[in-house]
């Protein structure tokens, strides 16, 4: 670590040179100059996304003058170059998002694309200051007594890096063949999706073990640990895990599912590592449950075998309506909004003789668990523009008071009021 310090501090000397200094605050002065003229907007006729191709040719115009002078300008043609990749990936992203679609490109960009051409980057400046193969061989110490240099540190958190980002699409891709070949479910596809990316990274960071020269008998030493602190420390983390794999494999719960949570439909989002991420339409709430609870606790769910959900609502008539006419507007009143189902028919009930009012239920199917609240919203207001069209009263609770004396043995029922 020492020997490394020392080749960093080395790059203070290049740093200190005046010609240096000079092509380093015209670089920097330009992309500060363009970060205030965008959010200032200095030059309205000018479009922001335009400001960094103007600052690349005022840098252009530098390095000339510079070279006129017989001033060194490589390092600031380097970081005009640089910074024109920068701009060339900003320009890429609309056409990503077109082949590849909103998230697929964010996420390769994010992950993949950028941190490579930062990487690329640092590892050319590296270059204009000093020597790559010095900074290689610089020790670092030891891990398990093997001595770790530079070089191989890079290389293996380069590789474990790529490991965890890159499996994901290859393995998608071998489910996918899988899944064409015997015909399975789509949970399964991703249960196998996730099976053979874990693999791939435990393969990737054993292979990362050996390229740093450890010791197989440590390796199987710290594999043993970390046995023993899954027993033990994050047997929780471990259970929800496997809970996730036989969730999937199994299919009960998979993307797109309707759950009853709490009394409310929430939608599968994500099946995680070590939680299920669900979302509430109410609220938009996202609800993170862990994968355990579906084991150990009883769920709902509305789309198991289609989305199809029976719904009610219940609703009061007055006594002198026939109930056989109430109960046909009440069908036919239920046909005439959009999002009810016309098959299976909505169906009418009557349910019970109530205190003020014969109480109906009225029993209709919908195609979305999720829109349950405001399909029954609307075939609510419906009855009661069809109870108004037809003057069929919906009664108040009614009471009848009486007067009464003391002692309850000399009262007597004032029977003529009635």
């Amino acid at each position: 670590m020492r020997e490394l310090l020392l080749e960093v501090l080395g790059w203070l000397g290049y740093l200190e040179r005046p010609t240096v200094l000079l092509q380093l605050g015209v670089a920097i002065g330009l992309m500060v100059l363009r970060l205030f003229a965008a959010r200032r907007n200095w030059l309205p006729r000018l479009r922001t996304q335009r400001y960094t191709p103007l600052a690349l040719v005022v840098l252009a115009a530098s390095c000339l003058l510079l070279a006129l002078l017989g001033l060194p300008y490589g390092l600031s043609g380097q970081l005009g170059v640089l910074w024109l990749g920068w701009y060339g990936l900003n320009q890429l992203q609309p056409l990503l998002q077109r082949c590849l679609g909103a998230k697929t490109a964010q996420q390769l960009d994010s992950r993949l694309l950028r941190p490579g051409y930062l990487l690329l980057a640092a590892l050319l400046l590296i270059t204009t200051v000093d020597s790559i193969s010095d900074l290689a061989v610089a020790p670092l110490g030891s891990v398990l007594g093997v001595p770790i240099d530079a070089g191989r540190l890079f290389n293996a958190a380069l590789i474990t890096y790529l490991v965890l980002v890159g499996s994901g699409p290859p393995a998608a891709g071998v489910a996918w063949l899988v899944q064409r070949a015997l015909a399975t479910s789509d949970g399964s596809r991703k249960a196998l999706e996730l099976m053979l990316r874990y693999a791939v990274v435990g393969l990737g960071l054993v292979a990362v073990g050996v390229h740093l020269g450890l010791n197989t008998t440590a390796l199987i030493a710290v594999a043993g640990g970390l046995s023993v602190g899954l027993g033990f420390g994050i047997k929780e983390v471990f259970s929800n895990f496997i809970s996730g794999l036989w969730l999937l494999f199994e299919g009960s719960v998979r993307p797109g599912e309707v759950l009853m949570v709490d009394g409310d439909p929430c939608e599968v989002r994500k099946l995680g590592l070590r939680a299920t991420l669900l979302w509430r339409d109410r609220d938009n709430a996202e609800l993170l449950i862990p994968n355990q609870t579906f084991f150990t606790e009883a769920a709902t769910t509305y789309t198991a075998s289609d989305r199809m959900r029976r719904s009610q609502v219940s609703i009061g008539a007055a006594y002198h309506h026939n109930p056989a006419e109430v109960i046909a507007l009440l069908e036919a009143t239920a046909l005439l909004v959009p999002r009810v189902l016309p098959s299976p028919a909505p169906k009418g009930l009557l349910l019970s003789y109530g205190d003020s009012a014969i109480n109906y239920a009225l029993r209709f199917w919908i195609a979305n668990p999720m829109d349950n609240v405001t399909i029954c919203s609307e075939v609510n207001q419906a009855i009661w523009r069809a109870f108004r069209a037809h003057n069929i009263e919906i009664p108040f609770p009614q009471q009848v008071e009486y007067s009464m004396v003391w002692p309850p043995e000399q009262h007597k029922p004032n029977f003529e009021r009635h």
